[in-house]
């Protein structure tokens, strides 16, 4: 267990921490900003179901395209460097998905934003994993995703208010635009911050010492740390490098048996099943769901943003507990609570009829799915939505780290674009009975996963992983 260090600057490293989650924000803004605007996708470019389910996932493909190489070139241009390019991209995609007068130019726009959303995803949560001491790490990166969560409440509560102002999504607002396309120009203030506030940041010191930049390294630990603790973990860090070469996507191969890693392995599954249980369905197509049961826009849009405030709240227990608990305990607290809730959902769903195209459901049983939503919303929250990232952040080895983010990072992205882009399709085919059936067998599967392959880091420097 790492001791408390006197000579630390615990307010420089929160601070630091902190534009990094601005990164974390941006990603849940730029993932949810699109759930009230699905409407006026469809009524703008005249998308059927399938198209509309492409406008929606389009932004994963840049996802999972900015977290494969986000790793990568993050060890060799820094971790600052690739956050100083994915906020650029999150100015221009905002720019350009409210202006795209076409299917084509939006996606284009909404491709870009998935690379900066991508690349934050994996770069800002290893960035604080980088700066922050082990004993109160798994904190700091839980904060990225309260940055998250707040991302989506205020990309929820921008969309509700102007589409109140509007009368609508398809509303005409200012400079005779409509709503949904000040949506995304809400996400330029944001956006301009994160670019600004990362110049005042340092670069990661554990990317400098494998860069062979010793005197940077040493400067930047002792900012943070005090100088006597700053040469030892200098020192900790170069001696977990391996001499003879850089790191590399070759890394993730185990050099005796000529295999994956297990850890490797271990972050892959972690990542898909992230999103195999369904939570962006939940927030991307919120509110298409809450109508598909009976309720108005307006109400669906209220209950987006009560959710969101639901897991900011839940994020916030994660917060006092993972440093305490550990990763594992409250991954497996999470699946469980998960797998419950969803199969709540499904016989809440399973109870409904469709009336003129749309489904109803009794009373109680409406109640039952609000409920049990929220409640998955909850745990998700509470566990895997933040614990994920900790985990991805800190479980590899230094050596490892770029091309094991590289890998975990595209497996969670492509999971996340198949599970939205499937979504309206499962919907027509299965109905929310069938859809939500399969999120929570994953619920399921995972809490087996977690107990069998996930290892305990809590309190572990990076170097001992």
């Amino acid at each position: 267990m790492q001791q408390a260090n006197t000579n630390e600057n615990r307010f420089t490293i929160i601070l630091v921490s902190l534009v990094a989650t601005i990164g974390g924000f941006l990603f849940g803004f730029d993932s949810g900003v699109i759930n009230g605007t699905i409407d006026g996708l469809q009524s703008a470019f005249n998308a059927d179901d399938a198209g509309t389910g492409f406008n929606v996932a389009s932004m994963l493909l840049g996802c999972a395209i900015g977290a494969f190489f986000a790793g990568k070139l993050a060890d060799i241009f820094g971790r600052k460097s690739l956050l100083i390019v994915a906020a650029v991209f999150f100015i221009i995609s905002a720019l350009g998905s409210g202006l795209a007068s076409s299917s084509i130019e939006f996606v284009i726009y909404r491709v870009l934003g998935g690379i900066a959303v991508g690349a934050a995803s994996v770069m800002s949560p290893a960035y604080i994993a980088e700066i922050a001491p082990a004993r109160y790490r798994g904190a700091l990166a839980t904060i990225q995703q309260v940055a998250i969560i707040t991302g989506l409440f205020s990309a929820f509560a921008s969309n509700y208010a102007l589409a109140l102002s509007a009368g609508k999504s398809t509303g005409i607002l200012w400079a005779e635009f409509e709503a949904w396309r000040w949506m995304f120009w809400v996400e330029l203030a944001p956006a301009s911050l994160f670019f600004f506030a990362l110049f005042f940041i340092p670069e990661s010191p554990r990317y400098l010492v494998f860069s062979g930049k010793e005197e940077k390294a040493k400067s930047v630990l002792s900012a943070l740390f005090g100088e006597q603790q700053a040469n030892l973990i200098y020192h900790e860090i170069s001696d977990s490098l391996q001499a003879d070469h850089k790191p590399s996507m070759r890394d993730i191969f185990d050099t005796s048996t000529k295999k994956v890693r297990p850890v490797v392995w271990v972050g892959i599954g972690l990542a898909v099943l992230q999103q195999l249980v369904g939570i962006n369905v939940v927030f991307y197509y919120g509110a298409v769901l809450w109508q598909a049961v009976g309720f108005t826009e307006s109400d669906a849009l209220l209950i987006n943003i009560l959710s969101a405030g639901l897991s900011i709240f839940a994020c916030i227990i994660t917060i006092t507990l993972i440093d305490k608990w550990g990763r594992k305990p409250i991954l497996t607290v999470g699946s469980v609570g998960m797998a419950t809730a969803l199969a709540l959902m499904v016989i809440a769903f399973q109870s409904g009829q469709f009336i003129e195209g749309q489904l109803q459901l009794p009373g109680h049983m409406g109640t039952l799915a609000l409920v049990a939503a929220n409640v998955y919303v909850f745990f998700f929250n509470l566990s895997w939505g933040p614990v994920m990232w900790v985990m991805l952040g800190e479980m590899f080895p230094n050596q490892v780290r770029g091309s094991g983010l590289a890998i975990s990072g595209l497996a969670q992205w492509s999971a996340n674009f198949l599970i939205t882009i499937t979504f309206p399709i499962l919907l027509l085919a299965i109905g929310l009975v069938g859809a939500y059936s399969l999120y929570a067998l994953a619920a399921f599967l995972s809490i087996f996963f977690v107990v069998k392959f996930v290892k305990e880091t809590k309190g572990k420097s990076l170097e001992a992983m």
